[in-house]
């Protein structure tokens, strides 16, 4: 073999192991993938498919860089579903993920339009009206002035935001708090006070907990680096160091060193920070 024709062979394998190379978030979407039943919803081994679940999917894939046209199934999915969803955050969850395919539903909005009370809570919690400002902004609606105030005022002395109205502040939500805060314009003081609470709950091995003492796990790391994305500061290395420990052979994700659990839901929360989109996930 001459060596122009020696060259040409290893410039070809060469491209071809790039192209066969995955990133990370997109090992994790092939994984959420071989989740995906027959009927469009996506499933945890050995259980059956849930909206919840299927919205959190569809957002890891969007975020994973899947088209809109790829979860033709997962949409029609949760159009057929929709009459189902109970909750405030079961409707905001499930108008983000269809929002981020490109897709509106009249009647979930509505829904969505009519949890929204007089002082600007969206629901009855904080993390509903969290939920209802990242669910407004990705179906492009513009948030009440009213919401954004009552969401600044919620934030505690410690920088953190709660899940209900009482209770402590944990690291879920303030990162959730940051990124609905941040889709609304939302910049300075507030969104500073709230990274600091969540650098608060990073541990020596890079990850992060939800609350102090309880221990690393993917998801509330995969919330940090999501905020720390929405607040335009860069991610800590050692977050995502963290993640591919956590990372599976299949490409799904652990919850923390100790369990596996739930990974199709951990795993989609994981994709999304390993692709460096914070929520709303853009359609």
């Amino acid at each position: 073999m001459g060596v122009r024709a020696l060259c040409l062979v290893l410039t070809t394998l060469a491209a071809a192991g790039t192209a066969i190379a995955a990133t990370p978030a997109q090992d994790a979407a092939r994984y959420l993938e071989s989740r995906q039943d027959p009927g469009g919803g996506f499933a945890e081994p050995h259980g059956a498919p849930t909206p919840g679940l299927t919205a959190w999917a569809v957002l890891g894939l969007r975020a994973s860089g899947r088209t809109p046209a790829s979860l033709v199934s997962a949409r029609a999915y949760l159009e057929r579903t929709e009459g189902s969803l109970e909750s405030a955050t079961d409707v905001e969850l499930v108008v983000t993920a269809r929002a981020a395919l490109g897709d509106r539903s009249p009647a979930l909005l509505g829904r969505l339009d009519g949890l929204v009370r007089g002082d600007g809570r969206i629901g009855s919690t904080v993390n509903s009206t969290i939920w209802g400002v990242i669910a407004l902004r990705a179906a492009g609606r513009v948030v009440p002035p009213a919401t954004v105030r009552w969401l600044l005022r919620r934030q505690r002395p410690s920088g953190g935001w709660t899940w209900g109205v009482r209770g402590a502040p944990d690291s879920n939500d303030t990162a959730a708090a940051i990124q609905a805060l941040r889709a609304t314009g939302v910049r300075g003081r507030a969104i500073a006070r709230g990274l600091a609470f969540v650098a608060r709950h990073r541990n020596r091995d890079g990850g992060y907990e939800l609350v102090e003492g309880r221990g690393s796990d993917v998801q509330s790391t995969a919330w940090a680096i999501q905020a720390h994305v929405a607040a335009g500061r860069p991610v800590p290395r050692a977050a995502l160091r963290y993640l591919a420990r956590m990372r599976r052979p299949d490409g799904s994700y652990r919850y923390s060193a100790r369990y596996v659990t739930t990974p199709v839901w951990v795993t989609a929360q994981a994709a999304a920070a390993l692709a460096r989109r914070p929520l709303p996930v853009p359609g």
